[in-house]
């Protein structure tokens, strides 16, 4: 039969176990101590006790006269037993230089020779010894008696080892009490801070919590989320590895007890981590990421922290961008497709009116102006991902109305861009540019927050071919060698100076709620290559945005490959 395991005592368990003993060994020992001391310092005080009797009795005038006369007992004797009744010791012995005893409590050793050691006394000399007497073992002193410059006899006083011991005795009765309750209060204290500590711990044993401890250490450092622990005081008080790196926390930032408003995040990104009450999937950004932000207080009678879980929401937020322009792109061919047909049909029935120039007109009219922007962005951008996006964004804007230019400067080389700098930063960056531009050219001059201030922008030439007051957006895309400019302009009611530094804020919109996310995710790609977003006043009187991105990669590349070059021709 195999018998049932037995689980390890808990750590609370274990330490009260472990403070008892010790509580224990701690009051015998001082128990010990102080009957040992004690002991020690009862001797020391009978002791000295005795030998003050006894140097009172030898220099007492009245003794001297008494050892004069003829009969010294018959006054020493009365003297002798009043001083050792006054003082509570055994005994006071009076005796002459041949250690016979003229004085004794007990009468009948009167006249008997002294037990004891008198060599000292009789050279002058007060001793202390410990001598078993007619009385037992006793604690005496041995002093002489002078007349003048004479020894004319000795006096000895001295307590029982007994009578000590009795004292001592009833000392270890109060100090066994003492023990005791110290025992019983430490013991209660013991137990009221382990009920405490078996609370806290739950009742587990030291090797649960060490092994609860490598599984908290090791799921904080695998899982992939970012999880962050504050206390009351809305401290950092645990923070694993993704929750550095979705926050921007270098991993020797001591970050642990630092308070979130030390940490330089957005303002609306600290309001969520301070909040009391709970958050759920909110939306929120740093300087390079999307973040969803969930927080939970944590609540036992009064709040004592927030759990603060992080979920990175970058690449999840530019495939969504992606699939919006998808989703657009899919509609402005379905639209085209359909407006084709439209053409196509009408076409057919010139021709079957037997109008076959003007149907080759018409056909030829409405090739030549779908032709123009798709020659001009294949011509000035040769770079395929944003050549097809101002090509779909150009069939989307010409569906709401609103025509889509790109400026005669733009050019863009095929390869001119760096492998560092990410396509889908770059669809990012024009593709909601272009997107507010549009929205905003789409609703014209009137209602918005009035036109920019007057010489904020020179204006420029108005594009080929494109009627003056119709909507329009103007696209630049440019590099050179050491960096890309992206600038999108339209011809809306633009955004006043008041406004300028908002714009870029998350949930800042004139679209009304659970909008505003597009121009801050520019700002936040733009800083994530090292790039810069300006706004200003565009030349037709709406707003202009331009951005710069950097190119230090290609041009690094395109020094060292001449550098090699060098080298091989030398």
């Amino acid at each position: 039969m195999r018998l049932p395991r037995t689980r390890p005592r808990s750590l609370a368990g274990q330490l009260f176990a472990m403070q008892v003993v010790l509580i224990a060994a701690v009051v015998a020992g001082c128990a010990v101590f102080a009957y040992v001391s004690g002991s020690a310092q009862a001797e020391e005080t009978a002791a000295r006790q005795v030998r003050v009797a006894a140097l009172a009795v030898a220099d007492s005038p009245s003794v001297r006269e008494a050892i004069r006369t003829p009969d010294p007992s018959a006054v020493l004797q009365p003297y002798a037993e009043r001083v050792r009744e006054d003082t509570g010791i055994a005994f006071v012995t009076i005796m002459d230089t041949e250690r016979v005893r003229w004085t004794h409590p007990d009468t009948s050793q009167i006249g008997d020779t002294f037990l004891g050691n008198t060599a000292k006394a009789l050279r002058g000399q007060t001793f202390t010894e410990t001598y078993t007497g007619t009385l037992g073992p006793s604690i005496r002193v041995v002093t002489p008696i002078r007349d003048g410059g004479r020894i004319v006899g000795l006096v000895s006083a001295g307590i029982t080892v007994d009578r000590v011991s009795s004292q001592v005795r009833e000392q270890l009765g109060a100090l066994a009490l003492a023990a005791g309750g110290a025992l019983a209060l430490g013991g209660i204290g013991t137990y009221v801070i382990n009920a405490r500590l078996r609370r806290h711990t739950h009742g587990m044993n030291a090797a649960e919590l060490s092994r609860l401890h490598d599984y908290h250490q090791a799921t904080l450092h695998a899982v992939r989320e970012g999880l962050l622990m504050l206390d009351g005081r809305r401290r950092i008080a645990l923070i694993n590895d993704a929750g550095r790196e979705l926050l921007g926390l270098g991993p020797d930032t001591d970050a642990v007890g630092r308070t979130v408003d030390e940490l330089a995040l957005p303002a609306p990104l600290t309001g969520a981590l301070l909040a009391s009450e709970s958050r759920v999937d909110e939306l929120h950004l740093t300087a390079d990421r999307v973040i969803v932000v969930n927080t939970r207080p944590v609540v036992g009678g009064e709040q004592r922290g927030t759990v603060v879980t992080l979920r990175d929401h970058t690449e999840l937020q530019a495939l969504t961008g992606e699939l919006d322009s998808e989703r657009g792109f899919t509609q402005a061919l379905r639209s085209q497709a359909h407006e084709a047909a439209n053409r196509l049909h009408t076409v057919v029935s010139l021709i079957e009116l037997g109008r076959v120039e003007e149907a080759v007109d018409f056909a030829t009219a409405e090739l030549e102006l779908a032709q123009v922007l798709t020659d001009r962005v294949v011509g000035a951008v040769e770079e395929p991902v944003l050549a097809a996006l101002l090509l779909g964004k150009a069939a989307q804007g010409h569906e709401r109305g609103v025509e889509l230019v790109l400026a005669e400067d733009s050019l863009i080389d095929d390869g001119a861009l760096p492998p560092s700098l990410a396509q889908r930063d770059l669809v990012t960056i024009l593709g909601n540019l272009i997107d507010n531009a549009v929205d905003a050219a789409s609703e014209g001059p009137e209602g918005a927050e009035g036109p920019a201030e007057s010489g904020a922008a020179v204006p420029g030439p108005r594009a080929a071919g494109v009627p003056a007051g119709r909507a329009r957006v103007t696209v630049t895309a440019l590099a050179d060698e050491r960096e890309l400019l992206l600038r999108v302009a339209d011809t809306g009611a633009g955004i006043g100076p008041e406004s300028a530094d908002e714009v870029f804020r998350r949930g800042w919109s004139t679209h009304g709620a659970g909008r505003g996310l597009g121009l801050a995710l520019v700002r936040q790609a733009a800083h994530r290559n090292g790039g810069t977003v300006e706004l200003d006043a565009g030349p037709d009187g709406g707003a202009r945005f331009t951005v710069r991105l950097p190119l230090g990669d290609r041009t690094a590349k395109s020094e060292a490959a001449g550098a090699r070059t060098k080298e091989v021709t030398a």
